[in-house]
């Protein structure tokens, strides 16, 4: 499960630079001014304080005596005329990084894909749930270059209007399904908790788990910037201690309250991560440190996730937020680090038109892509359906396929997209659009 701000955002990892990822340079510095006379410049000469009298008179009296040693002939010229005056361009916005983008992508793609066919391997070979958060990480750390209240107010607004468009749909098929909300219903207006719901609308509910946690980590994160800064590698190590304390010292209890705790534990780590790259912490790391580090990380959280399963019937790292947070935690540090290494930017297959065309809509239309997958793979079902009643589609279409599914869930999050996407647009104050 997972999305992207913005978005998901960023130098090179924001989507409204960003979305692009791209540091600012100084500009060149211009000439400075100097006396002119007729078009040609006189050489300035620096006349201190204590010399006003004497230094002052040689000035004037040896430009006086450079002009009648060379008078002008004939006529005086007619001065130029000044230069007009060239309109104001405003800066293009920097690159986009397509290296984050494209992890971003990717992760989306997983996220539909594990809640089609439910794999449970799936989140080992690419926890998209960390890469997203340590990628919000890293746009965060950008964006709070500026006034900490500015920037906050701004994620919220970027949230909350597809949640609420999303959201009213929601809850109006949960109504007419004999739901009876309770004061608890105010959270689907701020997400700071699980929003409630009935057992018929949870499939389709269930993930906003995700925006709940998002959400936190964006109040929380002037504060956690702020600490990070003071000591850079050993607050981003002291990350993992929550997710140990909740699992080993003191449980969370079992409600909103302790999902929400639980989840800021398994996956604070990687927002963290975000603030390290975002600050150049990554590069000054040692790899082989790095290295030993992130794949003893993934070994703990693949060695748990495997010696546990009779706890939850399975090794799902979704079930399981110990495992979930060292492997991701060494996962992505892996991630993160070569991109910072090795400057990878995935130049090259930008270079793949209809990809990179892919790779920028999932980027501008991630919260939306992340809502509206559950109502498409929901409504993928019903639709098959009918198609047994048409012989032809019986005889010659996959049908029984959970592939086939996963085919006509795309084609339907691809409506989603086109219907709702400009929400988006109107949260981050631009033009609707069909497709950005």
């Amino acid at each position: 499960m997972s999305w992207g701000t913005d978005q998901p955002g960023h130098p090179q990892e924001h989507p409204q630079q960003p979305q692009g990822y791209g540091y600012g340079y100084g500009q060149q510095q211009q000439p400075y001014g100097q006396p002119q006379y007729g078009g040609t410049p006189y050489p300035q000469q620096y006349v201190g304080h204590d010399q006003q009298g004497y230094a002052g008179e040689y000035v004037q009296e040896q430009a006086s005596a450079d002009y009648t040693a060379h008078p002008a002939p004939g006529p005086e010229p007619e001065p130029e005329p000044a230069p007009a005056p060239v309109p104001y361009a405003p800066p293009k916005p920097a690159a986009r990084d397509r290296y984050f983008d494209t992890l971003r992508a990717v992760a989306l793609v997983r996220v539909v894909t594990y809640h089609t066919f439910g794999w449970a391997w799936a989140g080992m070979v690419f926890p998209s749930m960390g890469i997203m958060f340590a990628l919000a990480g890293t746009l965060m750390a950008k964006s709070l270059e500026r006034p900490a209240l500015k920037v906050i107010r701004s994620r919220i607004r970027r949230l909350l209007p597809p949640f609420w468009f999303w959201g009213f749909f929601v809850v109006v098929a949960m109504l007419i399904h004999d739901w009876m909300p309770g004061w608890q219903i105010v959270y689907w207006i701020v997400p700071l908790g699980d929003p409630p719901g009935n057992a018929w609308g949870e499939q389709a509910w269930e993930i906003l788990w995700y925006l709940r946690t998002y959400l936190w980590f964006v109040l929380l994160s002037p504060l956690l910037l702020r600490v990070f800064r003071l000591a850079p590698v050993t607050v981003l190590v002291l990350s993992l201690a929550p997710i140990l304390v909740v699992h080993f010292l003191r449980e969370p209890p079992d409600n909103r309250f302790g999902s929400a705790l639980t989840d800021l534990a398994t996956f604070l780590f990687c927002w963290i991560l975000g603030f390290a790259h975002r600050d150049g912490v990554l590069q000054r790391l040692k790899p082989f440190a790095v290295v030993v580090l992130s794949l003893a990380a993934i070994g703990y959280g693949g060695w748990y996730a495997f010696t546990h399963q009779a706890e939850t019937g399975s090794y799902d790292l979704d079930d399981i937020p110990l495992a979930q947070a060292f492997w991701s935690a060494g996962f992505v540090t892996l991630l993160m680090y070569a991109k910072a290494h090795f400057r990878i930017d995935f130049a090259g297959p930008a270079r793949f038109r209809r990809l990179d065309r892919i790779v920028t809509i999932f980027n501008a239309r991630a919260v939306t892509l992340y809502l509206w997958h559950e109502i498409a793979l929901i409504l993928a079902v019903p639709l098959i359906d009918r198609f047994w009643d048409v012989p032809a589609f019986e005889t010659y279409l996959p049908l029984e396929s959970q592939w086939f599914m996963f085919g006509i869930g795309w084609l339907l999050i691809a409506v989603f997209i086109l219907l709702c996407g400009w929400v988006e647009d109107v949260a981050a104050k631009k033009k609707p659009r069909l497709l950005p």
